[in-house]
């Protein structure tokens, strides 16, 4: 059995048990088994991923640039991307906007028994202040943090410093490697424990969120659903057939095990392991390339929360019975796309980049208590159509590059995680045994 059917399977299991243990809502379940035992497991297991994180984008990037070998050809690999995935935003949210004004959610919605207390805004940045704030002023401080776009942006320079210092290098670049490949065991080992943690993980979810809480919301989540699919299926699919040629069906099927990981975590940051494991090794695409573009886009690329601001601003519109015209949807699009440069793949951001969404047209920002409720569930579909998109622009950048393998990709069976990932070689260990004898 495949790692993947095992992940489907903990994933299944444990929306199972989550929907029964919701409707038996016992004190003793609550505390010690979801919010105890389940809650420990899958925090366990989400941390491990983001453990990872880090130091495999680090070397791994370290490697992408000495690989491509030349800075322009790495200036035009970023551009590129860059491009797409403010353009595949755009188009995201567009789209959303497009949607949720033909569906017309939230019409006739009453706000009377709604509690909007704790629900808190948070002021836009300036478009100048989000591109400043991707230089570092601490490299060892953005590396502790997590700070994606800081963490790029160093390596990328420390990159060019290593190609221009030329042989001198060899023996750092070398150790990158073997580092690299290490990172890409560790993830394989972490990912052997993943059935237990999805289902940790689902089980809390939907036992803490159950199915209920989408009656009165229930026009905003069929919109939002729809718009996640629409953009998933028709618009990035029809992209990556139109630039690459490649097709969608067999993509979707290398992608599942990043798009799983992803729906369990709710994050694309602890996802990045995955969605760069799944891209390399099942995709076929160079290291060179998708080093960079996995974790640039996992922190700028937000097609999924784009949209969910974009269905969440109509649906708010219209609970409160406020034309926003043209020119606030206009706004609402550029908003959304600024604000996705600057902010972290975690979860539950979509609610933090809505309160600047709704700040700039005007629109009350207590609305977002009508959506918290679901925002987890939704919340967790909108990061799989996220770590999608980062996957598609990777493929592009890829095939326009020709870095990427097609008998890899038209392998069923390459990259597939097996026991034998996890097996120890026995020359090694034997060879290290030799060291550790007193001499």
């Amino acid at each position: 059995m495949s790692l993947t059917v095992k992940v489907m399977i903990g994933m299944i299991a444990g929306l199972i048990l989550g929907v029964i243990f919701n409707m038996i809502d016992s004190d003793f379940i609550n505390t010690h088994i979801v919010g105890g035992f389940f809650g420990m497991i899958g925090k366990m297991f989400v941390n491990a991923l983001k453990m990872l994180v880090v130091p495999l984008v680090f070397f791994s990037l370290i490697n992408g640039v000495t690989g491509i070998g030349d800075i322009r050809i790495l200036g035009r690999v970023g551009g590129k991307s860059f491009v797409l995935y403010l353009t595949t935003t755009a188009i995201a949210i567009a789209v959303a906007i497009l949607l949720a004004t033909l569906v017309g959610p939230g019409q006739g919605f009453n706000m009377e028994g709604v509690d909007t207390s704790g629900v808190t805004g948070k002021e836009a940045p300036s478009v100048w202040d989000v591109f400043a704030g991707i230089v570092p002023t601490n490299p060892v401080a953005a590396f502790a943090n997590g700070d994606m776009l800081q963490v790029i942006f160093y390596t990328v320079i420390l990159g060019v410093a290593v190609l221009m210092l030329g042989g001198r290098s060899k023996a750092f670049v070398e150790g990158c490697e073997y580092m690299n490949e290490l990172m890409m065991k560790v993830v394989s080992i972490v990912m052997a424990f993943a059935p237990y943690g999805v289902f940790c993980l689902i089980a809390k979810t939907f036992t803490e969120q159950g199915i209920e809480l989408f009656g009165p919301v229930l026009a905003y989540v069929l919109t939002l659903v729809a718009a996640l699919f629409l953009h998933l299926f028709v618009t990035l699919m029809l992209m990556l057939k139109l630039f690459t040629g490649l097709n969608p069906f067999i993509f979707m099927q290398k992608m599942r095990p990043a798009q799983i990981f992803a729906f369990s975590t709710a994050s694309s940051n602890a996802t990045i392991p995955v969605t760069l494991r799944s891209v390399t090794e099942r995709v076929g695409v160079d290291n060179s390339v998708a080093s960079f573009c996995v974790p640039f886009g996992a922190t700028i690329n937000m097609d999924g929360t784009a949209i969910m601001q974009g269905v969440a601003t109509v649906f708010l519109a219209n609970v409160y019975g406020i034309d926003l015209g043209l020119g606030g949807y206009i706004t609402v699009i550029a908003m959304a796309v600024l604000a996705s440069i600057g902010t972290a793949g975690v979860p539950g951001v979509g609610l933090v980049m809505l309160t600047m969404v709704l700040s700039q047209v005007g629109l009350p920002i207590e609305g977002i208590a009508l959506i918290l409720g679901v925002d987890r569930l939704m919340d967790m579909i909108r990061t799989a159509v996220n770590i999608t998109g980062d996957a598609v622009v990777s493929t592009i950048v890829a095939k326009g590059e020709n870095k990427i393998d097609l008998a890899v990709f038209n392998d069923p069976n390459a990259g597939l995680i097996t026991d034998e990932d996890l097996d120890i070689d026995e020359a090694a260990e034997a060879e290290l045994a030799q060291y550790a004898k007193p001499h």
